[in-house]
């Protein structure tokens, strides 16, 4: 499907508002004409720019997925329910200071804080939670900075906004904290680099976060808004398995809230992603169900392979192995995710043949809507 003939006109009929967006922010910041604004993507005029890249990069614009693995990996679309992955483990910090701050093993915060030390990367671009508890995308420059990005705040953010404001002559060597959808797009950046912002060539890492859902800024915020003391909040979290809940740690408590409650919230495009693990990143990281203060982490490319072991050498990170009842359940539960995500597209189309933007193989599509 040719996807250069289309312009942010059509981004905005087919993607925008018809509720597929992720908020991911690859169409903002490189155009005049498009924004995030209270939890969405905003046109504000129509696009005259030739070079305008938007719908060739949104995450839910159509996706050769087995051209883009080839991009990133060699080889096209794994039918493995992870991805193409080189190791599974378990990782955590051995610096109590980034323990202290992290939503679980602190292993992101410890890899980018290493690849700062070591002049892998220049900077990082990632998220952290402001004062008001709504999450924004910054660029940290150092490890102080870096620890500022610790901790989840489950909302979408327009993250790869932040890569389009950087100048266009930029030549600082980056990593990118990403969720699914990000990886996704970054991916595509690099089958088809930008023209009018900063070389993709200079992303190095992209390390992606493990995600089943997103919530909507606008309205979560609302939400938290009218039932907590957002100054007193210092974190939020989400239990694995069977907790259930949504837990807001304040200076008084911990406040829960039953995720049924919260769901409610989830950003709608979020029923037809297939990636719970970020399977287009160098390295993926969530939590370890039932083992606490550890993080799952999924090395994917030669990158990734090659800063875990520098972390692991230099003492950064203790690992170990990934028992084999969490490596099977990880992989029932991503497997679940693409089956439930196909299942909820063709619905939406009317036709299995329409995959709206999941451009998979026929074989692997009649595997996973068995």
């Amino acid at each position: 499907m040719d996807t250069k003939t289309k312009d942010c006109k059509e981004l905005l009929t087919e993607v925008i508002d018809t509720g597929l967006c992720t908020l991911c922010g690859a169409c903002a910041g490189g155009c005049p004409y498009l924004v995030s604004y209270k939890g969405r993507i905003v046109l504000l005029d129509n696009c005259t720019l030739s070079e305008g890249q938007c719908y060739e990069y949104c995450p839910r614009t159509y996706t050769d997925m087995d051209a883009i693995s080839q991009q990133v990996f060699g080889v096209p679309y794994s039918e493995d329910e992870l991805g193409t992955t080189k190791e599974v483990l378990i990782a955590r910090s051995t610096d109590a200071q980034i323990t202290e701050r992290a939503q679980y093993g602190g292993a992101v915060t410890t890899l980018l804080s290493l690849a700062l030390a070591e002049g892998f990367i220049d900077s990082a671009i990632m998220t952290r939670t402001s004062d008001d508890k709504t999450p924004i995308a910054f660029l940290a420059q150092n490890a102080a900075e870096v620890l500022q990005g610790a901790g989840s705040n489950y909302m979408a953010c327009p993250v790869l906004q932040s890569y389009n404001h950087l100048p266009k002559d930029s030549n600082h060597s980056l990593a990118i904290v990403a969720m699914p959808c990000q990886a996704l797009a970054l991916t595509k950046m690099k089958k088809e680099p930008p023209q009018n912002r900063p070389s993709i060539d200079n992303v190095k890492l992209v390390i992606g976060l493990f995600c089943t859902w997103a919530l909507s800024p606008d309205g979560f915020h609302q939400f938290l808004r009218e039932n907590l003391d957002l100054p007193q909040v210092k974190k939020f979290d989400i239990p694995p398995p069977p907790a259930n809940r949504f837990d807001a740690y304040t200076s008084s408590g911990t406040i829960s809230f039953p995720l049924e409650q919260i769901r409610k919230f989830t950003m709608p495009t979020c029923a037809y992603c297939l990636d719970m693990t970020s399977e287009f990143s160098d390295i993926s990281v969530g939590s370890v169900e039932g083992i606490e203060g550890w993080n799952t982490v999924i090395i994917r490319t030669d990158v990734g392979a090659k800063l875990m072991e520098m972390a692991k050498a230099k003492g950064k990170l203790e690992t170990d192995n990934l028992p084999p009842q969490n490596l099977a359940h990880l992989k029932e539960a991503a497997l679940l995710k693409k089956k439930r995500a196909l299942k909820e597209i063709v619905k939406r189309s009317g036709d299995k043949n329409n995959l709206l933007y999941v451009g998979l193989s026929p074989n692997l599509a009649d595997k996973l809507l068995a």
